[in-house]
C-alpha cells in the first residue's frame, strides 16, 4: 500500500514539475514550487515509515514549516517587489 502511495506521490512531482514549466503566470510556478514540497514532505514521512526511521518525520515537518514560510516569501516579493514592505499603504511613510 505504501508503495503504491509513494508511486502516486512521485506521479504528482512529475505533473507539477509540468505545470512548472508550463505554467503561464508566475503564481502558477509558485503554486506548482508549494505542491513539489508538499510532496516531498509527503515522500519524507512514507520513506521514514517504510524503513523504520520514525526522525523522517521531524525531518518532514521542518521542511514542511520552510516550505510554507518560503511560498509566502516568494508571493509577497512577486506582489510588492520588496521583502521589507509591510504591505499596507499609509500616509506618514511607515
Amino acid at each position: 500500500m505504501f508503495a503504491a502511495a509513494s508511486l502516486a506521490l512521485l506521479v504528482t512531482l512529475v505533473l507539477a514539475l509540468l505545470r512548472a514549466a508550463l505554467g503561464p503566470t508566475v503564481f502558477d510556478r509558485a503554486q506548482a514550487a508549494n505542491t513539489i514540497g508538499t510532496c516531498a514532505v509527503m515522500l519524507l514521512a512514507v520513506i521514514g515509515f517504510l524503513t523504520g526511521r520514525p526522525e523522517f518525520l521531524d525531518l518532514a515537518i521542518v521542511y514542511g514549516l520552510l516550505n510554507v514560510i518560503g511560498t509566502i516569501a516568494v508571493l509577497k516579493f512577486f506582489r510588492y517587489g520588496n521583502l521589507g514592505d509591510p504591505g499596507g499603504d499609509s500616509e506618514d511613510g511607515r
